[in-house]
């Protein structure tokens, strides 16, 4: 249970980033400084705690030798994921695009086949190509019930426009998340631990970042002393915190695809965070009803997830005991 229990507490701190980047928006502030101060300011957190913990050599090291592969699963994980969520913003409110954002619980699971898991045998390692639990899928559908419910609950309040602009960038992120972590939980090989492999990806998106904010520069000027700060907060705490403990929890549960999967289920809990949220901080209209009920079957989902995956790992656990090998 210790990957889930980290998963929640990730999803309470990556909440964080839909609440501020909504109150960055209602202030005027540009999407592009958003998505890109996030990481900037990511940076010199993670280089204090790497550095501290005497594994920075062994990350650059690592970098230099496989600098292509940090450089696109790095761009693919953090800034594929992180700039059309912040683009979205100017379309629809926080608590529907962390909603929208649980699709990423249906592409962990559907990703399955583009990974292998190793397993050792009397004639050494073997490796198996991973398979999507049709299970889980099942129980996907229930959360993706709730997205359509909390987008159709929003509909008579903003444009189809709007909500097309909202939803279609946050489904592409959806994917590109749980794909560039863990392709880069296959580059790091068990060799760098998950402050390393945040730091690394950091550093290696930072060209985007640089773009974005050159970019929203020439455009607005510099950012304001308000976007700057609530920035800083989302970088501390959706950028390092939860990061680094949503990484713990795949590192713990990597291997298997359905135990990924289940871990990736408990993001569904930034949808209520991120509600309660901006209505407790910001001045933003209560949720209609129909979108407490799609949030509702979010949280649904993810129990369903949750439980299944227990039971996967029981079962598993028999397996072992007897000595067969089975693929997950």
């Amino acid at each position: 249970m210790r990957p889930i229990l980290y998963g929640i507490l990730a999803s309470f701190f990556f909440s964080a980033t839909f609440v501020l980047n909504q109150a960055m928006k209602l202030a005027g502030g540009s999407w592009m400084y958003t998505a890109s101060l996030r990481f900037i300011f990511m940076l010199p957190f993670l280089l204090l705690i790497v550095s501290l913990r005497g594994n920075l050599p062994a990350l650059l090291k690592d970098m230099r030798q496989r600098l292509r592969t940090w450089l696109w699963w790095s761009f693919v994980g953090f800034g594929v994921m992180y700039a059309p969520v912040c683009y979205a913003t100017q379309f629809e409110p926080g608590w529907l695009i962390a909603g929208t954002w649980q699709i990423t619980i249906v592409a962990g699971v559907l990703l399955a086949p583009l990974f292998y898991r190793v397993i050792d045998t009397p004639d050494g390692p073997v490796k198996i190509r991973q398979r999507v639990h049709w299970n889980s899928v099942w129980m996907s559908l229930v959360i993706l019930l709730g997205i359509a419910v909390m987008q159709s609950g929003q509909a008579g309040r903003i444009s189809a426009a709007d909500l097309l602009l909202g939803a279609v960038p946050v489904a592409f992120s959806a994917f590109a998340y749980p794909l560039g972590n863990r392709k880069m939980m296959e580059v790091c090989e068990g060799r760098l631990d998950a402050y390393q492999r945040v730091l690394g990806m950091v550093i290696a998106s930072l060209p985007l970042w640089i773009v974005l904010s050159a970019v929203a520069f020439m455009q607005s000027g510099l950012p304001s002393p308000q976007q700057t700060g609530q920035s800083l907060l989302v970088a501390f705490s959706s950028g390092v915190v939860a990061t680094v403990l949503f990484f713990s929890a795949t590192d713990m549960a990597k291997g298997s695809a359905q135990t990924l999967a289940a871990v990736e289920a408990t993001q569904s809990g930034e949808v209520v965070f991120a509600a309660a949220g901006e209505l407790l901080l910001l001045p933003v209209p209560l949720p209609p009803a129909v979108s407490w009920i799609g949030m509702f079957l979010v949280i649904a989902g993810m129990t369903l997830h949750s439980v299944y995956s227990g039971r996967g790992r029981s079962a598993a656990g028999a397996v072992g005991k007897k000595g067969t090998l089975t693929a997950d």
